[in-house]
């Protein structure tokens, strides 16, 4: 047997450790956002991060993706994805003023329900009896998280379930994009459009940052894109249905990083919603698979 050979990581194995480090970051960039917002309005975080990122977007898409990564066929189609992008970042930002980090993250994977019942029913897409069944038990797992009408619901629990929507409207919306462009531009130009867009209307809020804080809003922007990069590549690298699960892993950060942060720990019946939303959420992404016949 050849030791080198059989020594060398597979793609399978570099996906799962992309994705699994990807993770991570966003989940750090959003412990970090949710510590920022004691003190600035959530759109100058998304603001400063995007600002920040950008030139570090760009040296990253020259590099993956040659200088034709950085020009569009379809600028419009980037600046309308941008602003989805904008919207749902303002309420996940807000919603974590209000609730814990791991509540928050559960309920934003309502996503990829929306993304089948906006599919099925809007986009003409054909969506079979148990992919509806799942959309069915993600949304039970949702009502369990808020648990609207009981002594523990706060509306602002439903900030990160428009958030879900928002983002599968964005995950949709990449069918705007012209073919020939590849994931780098569509993260480029997420990141510039982002950074211009909440540019028009960051002087209504901003307020001076305090110098302690800088590195804060420089992290945000290095975990940020740090885990869109590894998500991205590990999804070139190894198949959806391998590297697609592992973004429940977040739920893990979330608890950690509240619990270490803010000493929050989701009660029980977060954790058997989130349970839920994770197998079904697991179970969609198989039947994809199985369908797609990979």
């Amino acid at each position: 047997m050849n030791t080198a050979a059989s020594g060398a990581v597979g793609p399978h194995t570099q996906g799962i450790l992309l994705m699994c480090f990807g993770v991570a970051c966003l989940s750090a960039n959003d412990a970090i956002a949710k510590t920022l917002t004691a003190g600035y309005s959530p759109l100058q975080i998304l603001f400063l991060r995007n600002l920040i990122a950008l030139p570090v977007t760009i040296a990253i898409t020259l590099v993956m993706g040659g200088p034709s990564a950085l020009r569009s066929h379809r600028p419009l189609a980037h600046l309308l994805r941008g602003a989805l992008w904008v919207v749902a970042a303002m309420m996940f930002f807000t919603s974590f003023i209000y609730l814990g980090l791991a509540e928050a993250t559960a309920l934003i994977f309502g996503a990829p329900f929306f993304i089948t019942l906006i599919s099925g029913l809007f986009l003409g897409e054909e969506v079979g009896w148990r992919r509806w069944l799942a959309v069915l038990a993600g949304f039970v797992g949702v009502l369990v998280v808020i648990r609207p009408g009981g002594a523990a619901f706060q509306p602002v629990s439903l900030l990160p379930v428009a958030t879900a929507l928002v983002y599968a409207l964005l995950m949709l919306s990449a069918r705007w994009v012209d073919r020939r462009e590849s994931v780098w531009t569509l993260l480029v130009y997420l990141t510039g459009a982002g950074a211009l867009l909440s540019a028009l209307v960051v002087p209504f809020v901003w307020v001076p940052v305090r110098a302690g804080d800088l590195w804060l809003f420089a992290g945000i922007a290095l975990f940020g894109t740090a885990g869109m990069t590894m998500m991205t590549q590990a999804f070139r690298i190894a198949p959806a249905v391998v590297v697609a699960p592992l973004d429940y892993t977040a739920l893990l950060w979330a608890t950690l990083f509240g619990w270490l942060i803010w000493r929050d720990s989701p009660d029980a019946m977060t954790v058997v919603g989130a349970a839920i939303i994770i197998a079904s959420g697991v179970f969609t992404i198989l039947r994809e698979h199985r369908q797609a016949g990979a």
